[in-house]
């Protein structure tokens, strides 16, 4: 049985910044907008908005801390993720190998 795939989660995880910003989330711990943006070449401004669009779709959770806001990757989410990749994957590898009979059939059929 396939997993379901989440187009939002999808078009969120395809823009290259966001994954950048997941791998230094993973890698690093919770962090704020502003030390993201130190590791990356795009603006205070520009990571607030990735990570709302990480938050929107799951992948982030925002803890306060004083005035800042801190994002940790939400596992569960990132799980999920994870899992629908692999069922496409999955879907892909057995559509490549009919593929592959039907032209190995093809080509016997002009040699022979």
């Amino acid at each position: 049985m396939s997993t379901p795939v989440d187009d939002e989660l999808w078009s969120a995880v395809g823009d290259p910044t966001r994954r950048r910003m997941l791998d230094l989330l993973l890698t690093g711990g919770a962090r704020t907008a502003t030390t993201l943006s130190e590791r990356l070449p795009v603006t205070r401004q520009a990571v607030a908005k990735h990570l709302g669009v990480l938050e929107r779709v799951g992948l982030v959770h925002v803890t306060p801390s004083g005035r800042e806001r801190r994002y940790e990757v939400d596992e569960a989410q990132l799980a999920r993720a994870t899992a629908q990749l692999a069922s496409v994957g999955a879907s892909w590898d057995a559509r490549l190998r009919r593929v592959k009979r039907i032209a190995e059939a093809i080509q016997r059929e002009q040699e022979g």
